[in-house]
């Protein structure tokens, strides 16, 4: 993934660690030629293992301020598998499209079928009318790197 987003022209802001999936992924973005930003909150520094590598590393006083600078920072999010955070993340960002706050498109790589659960249960919001908009005008579903990248240049092009 970072390797794509770096060969495409693409920058990477994340949450500053070097690592698990997001560490490699920002490794393979600068490897690529990226710029790579990360964003972490205050309270993570005793124990967040950083990249120390990054174009630039943006300190933020919580993780609502963390949000908010990388929600700023980007043109469209890419959610990948993880935890609680991730989550976090994806549903604040649907959250803040839904009420208008911004329209940045939020993409989701389902990789393995790892957010099939996910996905059946927002179609379930919106059959259940949830939802003010279509689900699919504010996401965009892929299931590998190559597809996602195909996707973001059609989106943001």
């Amino acid at each position: 993934m970072g390797t794509h987003l770096g060969k495409e022209g693409y920058n990477l802001v994340y949450g500053g660690s070097s690592f698990g999936i997001m560490g490699q992924i920002a490794n393979h973005a600068l490897a690529a030629g990226a710029e790579v930003v990360g964003v972490l909150p205050e309270g993570l520094i005793p124990w967040e293992r950083h990249h120390s590598s990054l174009t630039e590393m943006i300190i933020a006083k919580d993780m609502h301020e963390r949000k908010k600078t990388m929600y700023e920072m980007c043109e469209a999010a890419i959610v990948l598998p993880g935890g609680f955070g991730t989550l976090d993340e994806l549903f604040e960002m649907l959250t803040w499209n839904q009420l208008k706050i911004h329209n940045k498109k939020i993409f989701i790589l389902n990789s393995g079928g790892f957010y099939d659960h996910l996905i059946q249960h927002l179609q379930f919001l919106e059959e259940q009318h949830f939802l003010h908009d279509p689900l699919w005008s504010r996401i965009v579903e892929v299931k590998e790197p190559t597809a996602l990248m195909t996707a973001l240049k059609k989106e943001l092009t």
